[in-house]
């Protein structure tokens, strides 16, 4: 769903003259930001980017601690499971 901007909230947002404003839910008390596209885009790569290094440590720091199985198992047990699906 994309939705307009108020009148009042575009003048809000040019005004500030950066790229995102605060708005709140008057009812809720919630706060929101209004941001252009490309710094959505941005920040959820950036994000992305970040999970992905932070579940690779996870992984390190469990093949440190012994846990997990082996690569050439890891293999095997994955290429079994492919051909399982292809019967």
């Amino acid at each position: 769903m994309t939705a307009k901007l108020t009148k009042e909230l575009a003048a809000a947002l040019n005004a500030t003259g950066e790229s995102e404003l605060e708005v709140v839910d008057p009812e809720t008390w919630r706060l929101y930001f209004i941001v252009d596209s490309e710094t959505h885009r941005q920040a959820m790569e950036a994000l992305c980017r970040q999970q992905d290094c932070d579940t690779i440590a996870q992984g390190i720091a469990k093949m440190e601690a012994g846990e997990g199985i082996p690569v050439a198992e890891a293999r095997k047990l994955t290429r079994d499971r492919l051909l399982a699906l292809k019967q």
